[in-house]
């Protein structure tokens, strides 16, 4: 005999976004049921890179960033675990003179915007880290970033919202979502279907699919940063370090291994399947090496990837539909949606709760795309 339950809001996609959606609906007291077809946080939000980090992002991003970033001060409070979040810093190295124009050009621009960058001229940059190579010209230091596991936020996220109450379905399929008279009803492959009042589209690359149902047709693509780690080195690298560019980025953690990535891998996201490139991997390597030459010699031990949503403008949607009341949509993070992940659950809970969020989100319409439909 089928399952059929009743709830108030049900959550679509298990990732950080959606478990952080539930915690924070179920702080307020509101029944809630996610469903995720495979395990919490198994696609991008478990499989990426693990920066946190404000600077470098576009800057209408910032408020959510800033409001993220005090959540993750807060991440045993919050979750119960610290999920191995440290605010080492992050650091933006410029390799030429045109880098280091953009570095100064947006360290002006995001103080605008209550973000406060230490700019580093070669000699300064070499004073603080020695390890950087020759071909480093300087970079933009911010205290306040840093650094997490994410293999363990979102699972974290998602018992901390169980022990409260949400009722989180995983390995449950979506098949079908349709809007009635009296709210949605949300089908599954295992027969589960779920009524709800308000339905939350966190659906990570497959968001798109969801909002189509929906008469939105938005240019979300599905992209597989490639990633890897080497064996314990040696600790030298404190920040977590991001280039111009953005075609290499990297971290070490306390027990010496370094991660880094650059360059994508391959995807089949209808398959839900991803492969890391061995070619992507080695060039990311190289320019590692450029920026700190005494991880020559070391041995890359594991690569990988995993399916993430890639917008256009590389902005996510986050929004009310602009076709169908009671439907929110939040996806589209294009691979830098791991820091913002518990602000925007607290912020999809205003939306659902209290008709606004505190927190600006206007440049993240979904009506900006000329083929979905203008709320103006």
């Amino acid at each position: 005999m089928a399952e059929r339950i009743a709830t108030e809001i049900a959550i679509i996609g298990g990732g950080l976004a959606g478990c952080s959606t539930a915690l924070h609906l179920r702080q307020r007291n509101v029944p809630v049921v996610l469903l995720e077809r495979a395990a919490c946080g198994s696609q991008a939000s478990g499989v990426n890179y693990g920066g946190v980090r404000q600077q470098g992002r576009t800057l209408v991003e910032l408020p959510i960033a800033r409001r993220s970033r005090a959540l993750w001060g807060r991440m045993a409070e919050l979750v119960g675990s610290d999920c191995e979040f440290m605010a080492t810093g992050h650091l933006k190295l410029a390799r030429n003179e045109t880098e280091m124009d953009v570095l100064e050009t947006y360290a002006r621009e995001a103080a605008g915007w209550g973000l406060e960058l230490q700019l580093l001229g070669r000699n300064a940059l070499r004073d603080r880290f020695p390890w950087a190579g020759d071909k480093v010209i300087g970079g933009s230091f911010c205290t306040d970033d840093g650094q997490a596991n994410p293999r363990l936020v979102t699972p974290a996220f998602a018992r901390r919202a169980r022990a409260l109450g949400a009722d989180i379905r995983e390995h449950t399929t979506v098949t079908a979502v349709e809007r009635g008279s009296d709210g949605f009803r949300i089908e599954t492959a295992a027969g589960l279907e779920v009524r709800a009042r308000i339905v939350v589209n966190v659906a990570g690359a497959w968001g798109h699919e969801i909002a189509a149902q929906f008469g939105e047709h938005v240019p979300e693509e599905p992209i597989s940063p490639n990633m890897c780690v080497t064996e314990p080195l040696p600790y030298f690298l404190t920040p977590n370090l991001g280039v111009v560019g953005a075609d290499l980025y990297m971290r070490q953690i306390p027990r010496g291994n370094v991660i880094f990535g650059g360059g994508r891998g391959v995807n089949d996201a209808k398959a839900q399947r991803a492969r890391p490139l061995p070619e992507s991997a080695l060039a990311s390597f190289q320019r590692a090496l450029e920026v700190a030459p005494n991880l020559r010699g070391a041995h890359i031990i594991r690569f990988w990837t995993g399916i993430e949503g890639y917008m256009p403008d590389e902005l996510p949607i986050l929004d009310r539909s602009a076709t169908t009341p009671g439907l929110i949509h939040a996806f589209g993070f294009s691979g830098h949606g791991f820091q913002l992940g518990p602000a925007v659950g607290a912020i999809v809970t205003e939306m659902a709760l209290d008709g606004a969020p505190s927190t600006p989100i206007e440049p993240f319409r979904i009506g900006r795309f000329a083929s979905a439909p203008s709320k103006s």
